[in-house]
This record gives structure tokens, sequence and C-alpha cells, in this order.
């Protein structure tokens, strides 16, 4: 079940619906810039502008998910774990 030339980013996850770990360092940078991005608004815009924070978090979280559904082996649906 090797596939390391689907240009996928995401592994599936066994059980539940959307994406596991990253498998590749595309994943790991949008996972690591995500991170970085919530930490900065959250420095930044918190503080004084709670509700702009919470849109930017909202917007950053979508952009996210979007990202990783699209390059997720597989796409995102239910999985019941392996078929064996």
């Amino acid at each position: 079940m090797a596939q390391q030339d689907d240009e996928a980013w995401f592994a599936p996850k066994l059980y539940g619906f959307g994406a596991g770990l990253p498998i590749a360092w595309q994943g790991w940078a949008l996972l690591g810039g995500y991170c970085a991005l919530v930490a900065l608004s959250g420095l930044t815009l918190r503080p004084h502008h709670g509700v702009i924070w919470g849109i930017v978090l909202a917007v950053l979280t979508l952009g996210l998910c979007v990202i990783a559904a699209h390059h997720t082996r597989g796409g995102w649906r239910w999985r019941w774990g392996d078929p064996d």
C-alpha cells in the first residue's frame, strides 16, 4: 500500500472523517505555517481585537481544511478501519 508517487501531503485517518498526519514535507510545511499564523495572530490581534481574531482564526482553519482535503490520499470520507 506504499504509494509514493501520488503527490499526497496527508495520510487518511484510519477511523473517522478527515486527514491524519502529514506524509510529505509540503504537509508539514502547511501545518507549521498554520500554527505559526495562529500563534502570531493570537499574540497581535487577540488582546485588543477578539472578534477580528476569531474571524482570522476561522478563515485560517477553513483554508487549512480545504487544502488538506484536496491533498489527502484518497480524499476525505468516512473510514471504518482496514477492510481486511
